[in-house]
């Protein structure tokens, strides 16, 4: 197979828009070209592209019957090149293979942000030629001019994004000795058209990356490695996932630095157990990268379709503008495209309603200090948030689930949080608010996960589901889970546990039968909680059984026989070596 470039064949799609299988000269190559790639064009670089192609049989060459000197071109049907054309429907280990050889390039080194960054570009970039080749061809085949269909073909209703030549790929990387400048103007002025993605592709410093000669070569490198493929046939969950093994790569790492991961795995329980629906909304106050919403979306698709999941209302807040970065592009990147992502302090500044969410997702900071009552008094709609009272500067864990409990609707809102395990049986102001929410009748289940589970602490943590207006057979009580054996070792971090889709099934299989089994899960009254002082420590109410040793009575005895006669032996040649030493000695004498 012949191996075609990506420079290459992004130019042959071009032309094969404007000539199709009909004839055309040089010239005509040098005005298609400069009409697509603006001032980014060079002519100098046309014989080179010409010449590659006709090497990779994209194109037939013939001598003008009038002119021999002159060279008369015709392009290879695009039908005809699959057996010319790299493979180009990636799989997951494709991309994730992509995905680790640039995390090699930059470990230790560079920020990941921009992996994320180049990948998002690349993906809306090649999108984009795609969707105006296309349009291209039918603004042509409907009689308008090549102007026409030109300018018909850049209008945004064909397109998720406004790009100007400047931000394509293949412009941006022709001049290797000003990536950094080329990258830092495409997506400030993609920023610029594209008022969704201020704040979002426009964050990272190019420029300043790469004032070292090592950095820039690293942008080289990472330029060409991402330039080997093609990624607008790529499919969206393929595409979502190898993004989210880049996070998932330097999560340890990042971990360090005070980002968190949450592992996808615990989401994925989530959402199985609280079962998102069209239609609804679904929010997370502290979205990180968006686990918690796109596996919503996920979850809803599996089981209802993509149409339907596009029915879901996903909203988040995210105080870290870097990481509100990662959530909308990662969203993007997912085939999501609506969410609606605000940046602030959610514990202060909430941007969305009170009371409007089905379904309250979150994974927020454990212990997060710095929010006592003179702060949060401080901030937006304090009252209806903080009904049950304040909580220490030490740790705002349960200030952070009264505002999940506030946002939630008040008529069957669902509220999931992963927490601290502490929360569930300190004293003091959180005792104070915990006795107040159990005794309204809020805690549905409490879920006391593995060790090891998450990427910045070994503590265990836990789940605590919350319901609004229970279900008859559930009020009043609660569902202790002991999931602390729940677990296999993680597949790619030595040290660190993980969920397998066992573990997922068998714990939120029990909470929804919320039934007794033994050594794994009890419903507790009310009434016995409060007997406990209010303690949500799952191992109060229910420790996992051990397993008793089973011992074969017989071979047991068999056994024991058999010692009793070897000690009779030893006993025996014992008493006789005594014998023949005493009687020596005496013979001494």
């Amino acid at each position: 197979m012949v191996e075609v470039q990506s420079w290459v064949l992004s130019r042959y799609e071009r032309l094969w828009s404007a000539f199709g299988d009909g004839r055309f000269t040089r010239d005509d190559v040098v005005e298609v070209l400069r009409r697509f790639e603006g001032s980014a064009f060079s002519e100098d670089s046309v014989n080179a592209l010409l010449s590659e192609m006709r090497r990779a049989g994209l194109l037939v060459v013939e001598s003008d019957l009038l002119d021999a000197r002159r060279k008369i071109y015709m392009l290879r049907p695009p039908q005809k090149l699959r057996d010319l054309l790299p493979k180009e429907d990636l799989t997951r280990a494709d991309l994730e293979a992509l995905m680790k050889r640039a995390a090699d390039l930059i470990r230790t080194r560079v920020d990941y942000e921009f992996i994320l960054i180049l990948v998002f570009l690349k993906r809306v970039s090649d999108k984009w030629v795609v969707e105006y080749n296309q349009a291209y061809q039918e603004a042509l085949a409907d009689g308008l001019s090549p102007d026409e269909a030109d300018k018909e073909a850049r209008s945004s209703v064909y397109h998720d994004f406004v790009l100007t030549d400047e931000c394509l790929w293949d412009n941006i990387r022709r001049d290797p000795n000003r990536l950094a400048e080329n990258f830092s103007s495409a997506l400030k002025v993609l920023a610029e058209k594209n008022p969704e993605l201020q704040g979002v592709v426009d964050r990272a410093d190019f420029i300043r990356f790469a004032e070292s000669r090592e950095n820039l070569e690293i942008l080289r490198q990472l330029v060409e490695l991402f330039s080997e493929r093609r990624l607008y046939e790529v499919s969206p969950d393929i595409l979502g996932d190898a993004y989210e093994w880049v996070l998932r790569y330097f999560a340890p790492e990042k971990a360090k630095e005070g980002e968190i991961y949450t592992p996808r795995e615990v989401i994925r329980l989530m959402v199985e157990m609280l079962d998102p629906h069209p239609g609804e909304r679904v929010y997370d106050p502290c979205c990180g990268s968006g686990g918690m919403l796109i596996i919503s979306f996920k979850h809803v698709e599996s089981k209802y379709g993509r149409d339907e999941a596009g029915r879901l209302f996903l909203c988040g807040q995210e105080a870290n503008p870097k990481i509100r970065a990662y959530c909308k592009m990662n969203l993007y990147i997912h085939g999501i495209r609506d969410a609606d992502i605000q940046l602030g302090d959610t514990l202060l500044y909430p941007k969305h309603p009170l009371g409007f969410a089905d379904l309250v997702l979150a994974n927020p900071p454990w212990n997060q200090d710095g929010y006592d009552e003179d702060v949060l008094k401080k901030g937006d709609f304090w009252r209806e948030r903080f009904k049950y009272g304040f909580t220490s500067k030490q740790s705002a864990d349960w200030a952070w689930i009264q505002h999940m409990l506030a946002m939630a609707k008040g008529e069957g809102g669902r509220v999931g949080v992963v927490i601290d395990n502490g929360c569930l049986f300190r004293g003091g102001r959180e005792g104070d608010i915990r006795r107040k929410i159990i005794e309204s009748d809020l805690v549905e289940c409490v879920i006391l996960l593995p060790e090891k589970l998450f990427y910045n602490t070994g503590a265990p943590g836990a789940i605590i589901v919350f319901r609004r207006n229970k279900p008859s057979e559930r009020k009043g009580k609660i569902l202790f889970i002991n999931a602390s054996n729940e677990y296999i070792k993680h597949p790619t971090v030595r040290k660190l546990n993980s969920l397998s889709d066992e573990n997922i099934k068998r714990i939120a299989e029990a909470y929804k039968k919320f039934e007794d089994i033994a050594g794994f899960c009890k419903v507790v009254n009310i009434e016995e909680a409060r007997s406990n002082d209010y303690n949500l420590n799952v191992t109060l109410y229910v420790m996992p059984v051990e397993e008793g040793e089973q011992i074969d009575i017989i071979k047991e005895w068999k056994e024991l026989k058999e010692l009793e006669r070897e000690r009779q032996e030893i006993a025996s040649k014992l008493e006789q070596y005594i014998t023949e030493i005493v009687q020596a000695c005496g013979e001494q004498e």
